[in-house]
């Protein structure tokens, strides 16, 4: 197929600068802040409102299931492919979806606020879910509107502008409100954070929609043939079964070292003996500049080295980057063992980042964008999310070091799909070197 008149060729040094320069990628950076600010208050931050609340190791452990709404939004996912919502219907499908979840997702931190864990722990989780599952649909929407807007060879600029909007959004959400707990406790720190839900709400309203099929009424059969048959037949039909199962298994694996240490990170810095302004500047201020930066240079990676390469290297350093925390446990209380621990951490996350979004917007279709990259981005967090809902437990019969070897040895299943998926796994044509 002939490359239409007056198309961007994403190559090279220009095609570089081409990629980041493109109107869609400053959109981008705001909608990422939309996905990265709740992902923390309804995650780690979490945990440490609970942790000071006296709520016990295993409990906090089972709360961190409240995020599963990411881990099975492709269940709702199809309804955000084909369905205009009624009351925000003129702003089209992906920007009337999107107006929606930030609404919501106030609802959901309002709510937190309003009811705390002190008084009520189980009124206080469900508002927890409620803003869970609107910062899922959020990321339903910016992955779906990501791949719709740009060619697959600009995916890389488009993820790397959208994990340092991400990024800013963690930063809010993990260093803005220990700072505002800080000063001002934790319901008054969720109310005020509500505030920079504004940017991206401005953005939704100045976006582009793009160009899309939507179905306004169909009968229910031809409903859920289309929303939640075609997209995983049309996947499994690409690929065939043994590839595309595979695919998905090496998604699901990808992260599960992040994900096992993630939950119980804000517990171990609390108990290694820093404050929470402390945890906030060396965690969530330094360490998510650090990780801007690593994602920064994964996005122009991904423009330029093949792909099976960088999968394999991101796998690897995010594995080896968990042993680093051992430094903290051998030192607690000591900044430089912080900071060394989270340099590393931090940078080999943010350089992962872009290039797991790029290489699985390369495997969707854009008939079902959201719900196949529905399905994918909840698999790259489901097997992590189900093994840290237990770590809890392991440190409380083991200690953190336990957990911090055992998170770095469950890369190896990852690496032995990726060995057999060598020869077979897709890549961008730009990328290949065979």
């Amino acid at each position: 197929m002939s490359e239409p008149t007056g198309a961007v060729r994403y190559k090279g040094l220009r095609g570089v600068v081409a990629a980041f320069a493109q109107p869609g990628a400053v959109i981008m950076l705001f909608f990422g802040l939309a996905s990265g600010l709740p992902f923390l208050l309804v995650g780690n931050t979490l945990s440490a409102w609970l942790r000071e609340s006296g709520v016990d190791y295993g409990a906090i452990g089972i709360a961190s299931y409240v995020t599963f709404a990411y881990n099975f939004k492709f269940l709702w996912s199809p309804a955000v492919d084909r369905f205009k919502l009624p009351l925000f219907g003129r702003l089209g499908l992906r920007r009337g979806w999107m107006m929606f979840a930030l609404v919501l997702l106030a609802a959901g931190l309002l709510g937190m606020a309003a009811m705390p864990p002190t008084a009520s722990l189980l009124r206080f989780m469900a508002m927890t879910l409620v803003a869970a599952l609107a910062g899922a649909t959020i990321d339903i929407v910016v992955d779906a509107y990501r791949v719709e807007i740009a060619p697959q060879e600009a995916q890389g600029a488009l993820a790397a502008t959208y994990t340092l909007g991400y990024r800013l959004g963690l930063i809010a959400g993990g260093a803005g409100i220990l700072l505002l707990a800080d000063a001002l406790g934790w319901q008054a720190g969720y109310l005020a954070i509500c505030g920079l839900l504004i940017i991206p709400i401005v953005a939704v309203l100045v976006a582009r929609e793009p160009e899309h099929r939507v179905r306004e009424r169909v009968p229910l059969r031809v409903a859920v043939q289309e929303g939640f048959v075609e997209p995983f037949r049309d996947f499994l039909s690409r690929y065939g079964l043994g590839l595309a199962l595979g695919l998905l298994l090496f998604v699901a694996l990808f992260r599960l070292p992040d994900q096992m240490l993630g939950v119980m990170a804000y517990p171990f810095y609390q108990d290694a003996g820093f404050s929470k302004t402390q945890i906030a500047e060396v965690s969530k201020v330094y360490g998510v500049i650090i990780g801007i930066a690593g994602a920064l240079l994964g996005g122009w990676a991904v423009t330029r080295f093949e792909m099976r390469r960088l999968l394999a290297i991101s796998a690897v350093g995010v594995a080896l980057s968990n042993m680093l925390y051992l430094i903290m446990a051998n030192h607690p209380g000591q900044t430089w063992a912080f900071v060394a621990t989270l340099s590393g951490d931090n940078f080999a996350q943010g350089f992962a980042g872009p290039v797991l979004v790029a290489f699985m917007s390369g495997l969707v279709n854009r008939s079902f964008t959201a719900t196949q990259y529905a399905l994918l981005s909840a698999l790259a967090n489901l097997p992590g999310k189900l093994l840290g809902g237990f770590s809890g437990f392991l440190v409380k019969s083991d200690g953190y070091p336990s957990l911090f070897v055992v998170s770095t040895i469950s890369i190896v299943p990852t690496l032995i799909v990726l060995a057999v998926l060598w020869r077979r796994m897709p890549v961008p044509a730009h990328s290949r070197t065979d």
